[in-house]
C-alpha cells in the first residue's frame, strides 16, 4: 500500500512528490519515459548533450530565484547570457537585455536529476488504467506485464490532455462532469525541434548564443547550444519551430525533411548559408509545449471518494516555475485531503539547502 502515487516525472511531479515526501508520505513516482523532467529535456547524442526542450531558466518568482541559487552553488547551473537578439520580419536585429539565463553545462536535465533525489521512481513505466479497489483505493495498472500499483491518493502530472484519456475512462459516476470539461478545455501549442551539428571547421559562429524569430510563420528561436558545454568539440544549434508549423507537420511519420527545412529558413533568415548542411541532425515533435489555453489556478481538482489532484505548468502558466508552483500547491491540496500533517513546517527548499 502506498500512500501517494504521483503520475508524470516532469518538474510539477516532482516537486510536488518531494513535498510529499518531506512531510512523512509514503510516494511512488510512474514516469512512461526512461528520462525525468518531461520538457525540461537533454538528449545525448555525438559525443555532446543537446536540450531540445527547455533551453534555459529565466527565474522571476522568489521560488525559482531561491532554486536556481541553490543549484548554482552545486554547480548544476551557471549564467549563460543576459542578452537574447530578435530578428523582426524585416531582418532586423535588436537585443533583448533582462534577467539573466540559467543553462546546466551537463544538460538541463540535471535539474530534474537533482530535483529527484531520494525519490521512489519507476521509469519506463505507462499507467494504462485507473480503477478503484472494492476496499476503496486507487489501483493503477501498468503497461509493463500489467503491474498494479494501490494507493490511497492520486496526483496526475502530466498534460491536461493525456490526464483526460488516462481518468475519462473514470466516467462521471466517479468524476464530476465540470472537471472533465475543464481538463477537456486546456489546449496547447505543439513544437517540433530541431538538433544539428557542424564540423569544427565550420563558418565563424555568430556573435549570439540565443535568438528570438518575431512573427515568423515557420520559426520560433534558435540557440548555439554547444556554448553551454565545456570545452566543446563542435558547434551545434537547437532550432524551435513555430506553433503554426509544427501544427502542419506533427502527424509526419518522419521528420527529418521538417527539420531540413527549419534549417534552410534560419540559414536564409540569418544569413548564415552553412547552417543549411549540418553534419548530423535530429528532429524531436512535442505534442504539448506549450499551453495555449491554460487553467486558471495551481492546481485541477475534483470530488471524488478518494484524493485526486491534477497538475503541471499548465496550470497558471507555461513555465518551469509554474510547474513547480503546481506540483506544490497540489502536494497541499493532497494533504488537506488527507488530513495527515500540517505543511507549515515543510520548506520545500529547505531539503536541498
Amino acid at each position: 500500500m502506498i500512500d501517494i502515487v504521483v503520475i508524470g516525472a516532469g518538474m510539477a511531479g516532482l516537486a510536488c512528490a518531494q513535498q510529499l515526501r518531506q512531510a512523512g508520505y509514503l510516494v511512488q513516482v510512474v514516469e512512461k519515459s526512461r528520462g525525468l523532467g518531461g520538457r525540461v529535456a537533454t538528449r545525448r547524442l555525438y559525443d555532446t548533450w543537446a536540450d531540445h526542450g527547455a533551453c534555459y531558466l529565466k527565474p522571476k518568482g522568489e521560488l525559482l530565484k531561491r532554486f536556481v541559487e541553490i543549484l548554482c552553488d552545486r554547480q548544476i547551473l551557471k549564467v549563460w547570457t543576459d542578452t537574447v537578439y530578435e530578428l523582426n520580419p524585416n531582418l532586423e536585429f535588436n537585443t533583448q537585455n533582462s534577467v539573466l539565463r540559467y543553462i546546466a553545462p551537463t544538460g538541463m536535465s540535471a535539474i530534474a536529476k537533482f530535483l529527484a533525489q531520494d525519490l521512489d521512481i519507476l521509469l519506463n513505466q505507462r499507467v494504462i488504467a485507473i480503477t478503484l479497489t472494492p476496499e476503496n483505493n486507487w489501483r493503477l495498472t501498468l503497461e509493463s506485464n500489467n503491474e498494479e500499483l494501490i494507493a490511497k491518493a492520486l496526483v496526475v502530472a502530466i498534460p491536461a490532455p493525456q490526464a483526460l484519456m488516462l481518468l475519462a475512462p473514470l466516467g462521471e459516476s466517479l468524476l464530476d462532469a465540470t472537471f472533465l470539461e475543464n481538463l477537456r478545455a486546456v489546449e496547447f501549442y505543439p513544437s517540433i525541434s530541431a538538433i544539428a551539428g557542424y564540423p569544427a571547421t565550420s563558418q565563424p559562429l555568430p556573435p549570439w548564443k540565443a535568438l528570438t524569430f518575431v512573427d515568423d510563420v515557420d520559426l520560433a528561436w534558435i540557440g548555439l547550444d554547444s556554448s553551454k558545454r565545456p570545452n566543446p568539440q563542435q558547434p551545434h544549434f537547437v532550432v524551435q519551430s513555430s506553433a503554426n508549423f509544427a501544427q502542419r507537420h506533427l502527424e509526419s511519420e518522419d521528420l527529418q525533411p521538417a527539420g531540413q527545412y527549419l534549417l534552410q529558413r534560419a540559414a536564409e533568415s540569418l544569413a548564415l548559408p552553412w547552417l543549411n548542411t549540418p553534419k548530423w541532425m535530429q528532429v524531436h515533435r512535442w505534442r504539448y509545449a506549450f499551453p495555449s489555453r491554460p487553467w486558471h489556478e495551481a492546481f485541477l481538482s475534483t470530488e471524488t471518494p478518494l484524493p485526486l489532484v491534477c497538475c503541471g505548468d499548465w496550470c497558471g502558466g507555461n513555465l518551469v516555475e509554474d510547474a513547480m508552483l503546481s506540483g506544490l500547491a497540489a502536494a497541499s491540496e493532497i494533504n488537506n485531503q488527507l488530513h495527515r500533517v500540517t505543511l507549515d513546517n515543510v520548506n520545500f527548499l529547505k531539503l536541498f539547502s
